[in-house]
């Protein structure tokens, strides 16, 4: 699924925070080298059945290597100062938008484990039904954020909204870190913040692969490689 805009928003600042950079590590004599894991990056629109996909195969990935990676998500959309609410145009309307907020807010504020069960959670509700709030609290309770005062709700709207300005300002960030990359088409997959493989109808450019074995492979090969195994 391919999402073509012209970008003319000013640069966000807080968008190289969620930048993957390769982590320099310090080698020193008598002391343990730090565990450098692998940042994962999924291009992806919050109901776009492309990320479904993904993300469903990417939660046996996370099964077997999640403790040699960092898995997050980049939501592809476009930056509008004319939208009211986000300011950013998304491919599946508003609600997707809304869908988005929730996820960033959602990991932000809470650990991994309960930000992926939040995610696959929505995903189960069918994708139509991501970004609701009815969803976003249901997905909250299941998930064992509270969604009061654990952050994850004021970010994203109490009400379970999608539009909590604090979610929304990382929205814009996000959607500007996917102009940066030159994330185009939802799902894409990087690894260390190369795209490695893209989903959009069916598995594409995936020169190493694109089972779970494939990406789990790729993953443990570059742990390797940043660690001097």
């Amino acid at each position: 699924m391919k999402f073509i805009s012209t970008y003319s928003a000013a640069f966000l600042p807080s968008a190289l925070a969620l930048h993957a950079v390769r982590p320099f590590v310090v080698q020193d004599a008598g002391y343990p080298k730090p565990d450098v894991k692998v940042q994962v990056q999924l291009g992806v629109m919050s109901r776009c059945p492309d990320a479904l996909i993904c993300e469903n195969l990417f939660t046996q990935v996370i099964e077997k290597v999640g403790d040699k990676s960092e898995v997050s998500l980049i939501y592809v959309a476009k930056i509008d100062d004319d939208d009211p609410d986000f300011g950013v145009s998304c491919m599946h309307g508003p609600e997707e938008c809304a869908g988005n907020v929730q996820q960033l807010c959602v990991n932000k504020y809470a650990p991994f484990t309960n930000f992926w069960e939040f995610v696959k959670c929505q995903n189960y509700q069918g994708r139509e039904n991501i970004g609701t709030p009815e969803v976003a609290l249901k997905c909250a309770q299941t998930a064992g954020i509270d969604w009061e005062v654990g952050g994850s709700g004021k970010c994203a709207g109490l009400d379970g909204s999608g539009k909590g300005s604090e979610g929304v300002a990382l929205l814009r960030a996000s959607t500007t870190l996917g102009h940066e990359l030159g994330i185009q088409k939802s799902c894409t997959v990087l690894i260390s913040g190369k795209p490695v493989c893209v989903h959009d109808g069916t598995w594409k450019d995936c020169e190493n692969g694109h089972s779970v074995g494939d990406f789990v492979r790729q993953i443990e090969k570059e742990y390797d490689e940043l660690n001097g195994n």
